[in-house]
């Protein structure tokens, strides 16, 4: 019996620690039962960043219809809107097509958005933006301003977190309202208000770091210095997406910082580092998910 039944539209969401197998698995699955996939991945979101992304090649995907990848340029920004969005188009696009959807994260906190929303946040003055920044110049003292304005929503941001602070500071600055008092009179509307079934890839600590080894391998064997070197070279280092695992540590092997092993053996610990907060993530914000091994869950999804 297929997961999905063709009278309606059908999607499932497949996540789980970087390297687990969850792209293999999707495109296996899609095959089966006719469906596009959506892939909520921030680095496989950008042309040109290919082998850092190890976003599947046109190969691999197989003739699958793949939305969130190639979609902007490392110079262009963009927020977690661009996912709702590729959300939208991607489930517009499979049941004009007759089709269904599987996303795929290794970035769940996208999905997290689509399934729990996201408030609409006001556009920010010049005069707001000033204000921001000249407060973040001590980033301790930018959250004890906030969090003696708004103790409780402050507690779930850390006070190195630099990119939300600025959100929030941009927020009040803005508004005069704290960010308790703003999100409620702006609550979040969900994107995915449907039935979701989550699946996460459950991988043993040291099988998942062998992969991610394995993968490192691959990628600088493929060419990852030289397209690094391609990035930096047409897009400098000022992009966010310049400070991402898997380019960050090249960029510091070309600087002389580390040598070719050593640049490896980096990229392969800080990967098992995101690995392993990903998974606390998962386990925090998806408690309603089945869980299995690779094997268990190709045995229970692909069953015929």
């Amino acid at each position: 019996m297929l997961l999905f039944q063709m009278t309606s539209f059908k999607q499932l969401a497949l996540i789980g620690p970087t390297a687990s197998g969850k792209t293999a698995l999707a495109i296996k699955l899609a095959k089966q039962n006719t469906a596009n996939i959506l892939s909520l991945d921030s680095l496989a979101l950008f042309k040109e960043i290919n082998i850092a992304s190890a976003k599947p090649g046109i190969e691999e995907r197989d003739g699958i219809l793949h939305f969130g990848l190639d979609v902007i340029y490392p110079n262009e920004a963009f927020d977690v809107t661009t996912f709702v969005q590729l959300y939208k188009q991607a489930k517009e696009s499979s049941i004009q097509e007759n089709k269904n959807l599987i996303i795929v994260g290794g970035t769940s906190f996208y999905l997290n958005i689509l399934l729990n929303g996201i408030s609409d946040l006001p556009k920010i003055s010049e005069e707001a933006q000033e204000k921001t920044t000249k407060l973040l110049s001590n980033l301790e003292k930018a959250h004890r301003f906030l969090e003696k304005l708004d103790p409780n929503h402050m507690a779930n941001i850390n006070s190195k977190d630099r990119y939300r602070i600025e959100k929030m500071l941009n927020l009040y600055f803005q508004t005069s309202l704290t960010p308790t008092e703003y999100f409620k009179a702006n609550p979040a509307e969900p994107t995915i208000n449907n039935e979701l079934p989550i699946y996460e890839i459950d991988v043993e600590r040291e099988l998942l770091r062998t992969r991610i080894q394995k993968r490192t391998n691959i990628m600088v064997h493929e060419g990852l210095i030289d397209e690094v070197f391609y990035l930096e070279k047409t897009y400098t280092r000022q992009p966010n997406c310049m400070k991402s695992i898997g380019i960050k540590e090249v960029l510091a092997y070309l600087d002389g910082v580390y040598t070719k092993k050593e640049m490896e053996e980096r990229v392969v610990i800080h990967t098992a580092q995101l690995a392993k907060r990903q998974r606390t993530f998962n386990r925090s914000q998806f408690p309603d998910k089945t869980l299995l091994p690779l094997e268990g869950l190709e045995t229970l999804l692909l069953k015929n």
